[in-house]
């Protein structure tokens, strides 16, 4: 059994792969698939990012930007991998070497441009429209953030339509199961993490609600009247911006503190659209994915003193 103790941060994070979860723990990260003949397969690797090692990394406000760009590369990277294993004639599993590295950087870039379009270009244009109706301009500034923020809320919902995307956001939802599992102090089993909850603080989708919400603060104090720099500005801060909701993500992981809880209410509520519930296999297919990475049960040993029956066994008998 263990002690009673509140949620605590594992450390772990993932994200849904076609037919099923990435997760990684420090530099290790792995890819649970669920194969077309039933089978789960897990490929392991490792992952070191952008300037590892380097100190400038560790730095508040600034370790957000490398982080973020980080995780859109191997999110890109696992997706791959998850969709080599329903690929006709692709080799299972595998890394084609340079021309997937190719590919990887180039979709990418497309989808940071594509992001910056839809974001940040259409929401100022939207806004803008109103400046002949609207002569303060801290309004009009609001208004543009309201509209980045219906903006991604309409999208993320309107995909939910497609088919593949559900079952994405299923697995999704596994995911979010089982480090809500672990961090709770529960053993990592399907019937543990199919009753433990599919919203997590620390989900990419808060982060993302982060980062328009701080864009509206920033842009409200920061103005320029020339058009394009306006854009260009908004575009040239959004490191700036990635790297303050980072801290922000960064707290709300940590802590369970009822302002924490308010301040993430808004995220999490966006997660209902994103994450779905999803079955015992999805689970199994993400338990398959910690557990190439994370050790659950020394965690929960070392982090709320749970006492395994077999750990209890091997004390009696003096093993």
């Amino acid at each position: 059994m263990a002690k009673k103790k509140s949620k605590c941060y594992s450390g772990i994070g993932g994200q849904a792969v076609l037919e099923g979860v990435m997760m990684k723990n420090k530099d290790k990260y792995a890819v649970a698939v669920r194969r077309p003949d039933g089978g789960i397969s897990v490929e392991m690797d490792h992952f070191q990012g952008m300037l590892h090692g380097n100190k400038i990394k560790e730095l508040p406000f600034i370790r957000g930007v490398f982080n973020f760009i980080d995780s859109l590369v191997l999110g890109m990277k696992c997706l791959n991998v998850s969709a080599s294993f329903y690929e006709e004639e692709g080799t299972e599993g595998k890394d084609s070497g340079a021309g997937d590295k190719l590919m990887t950087g180039v979709v990418t870039c497309v989808s940071v441009l594509l992001a910056v379009g839809i974001f940040i270009v259409l929401p100022y244009y939207l806004a803008s429209l109103l400046n002949g109706y609207l002569r303060n301009p801290s309004l009009v500034a609001i208004i543009e953030g309201v509209v980045r923020i219906v903006i991604f809320i309409l999208y993320v919902g309107g995909i939910s339509i497609m088919k593949d995307i559900r079952r994405l956001y299923r697995y999704h939802g596994a995911e979010h199961k089982c480090i809500n599992c672990i961090e709770r102090g529960r053993p990592l089993t399907v019937d543990n993490a199919m009753r433990s909850s599919r919203l997590h603080k620390r989900c990419g989708t808060s982060f993302l609600f982060f980062v328009f919400f701080v864009s509206i603060i920033l842009f409200f104090f920061i103005r320029v009247e020339n058009p394009v720099w306006r854009v260009g500005l908004r575009i040239l801060l959004m490191p700036v911006v990635a790297g303050i909701s980072y801290e922000i993500i960064r707290m709300a992981g940590r802590s369970d503190s009822l302002f924490v809880r308010i301040l993430s209410a808004p995220g999490m509520a966006i997660q209902r659209m994103t994450t779905k519930e999803p079955d015992r296999e999805m689970v199994e297919v993400a338990i398959a994915s910690v557990e190439a990475v994370f050790d659950w049960k020394a965690y929960l040993t070392e982090t709320f003193g749970y006492v395994f029956e077999e750990d209890a066994e091997d004390a009696g008998s003096g093993a």
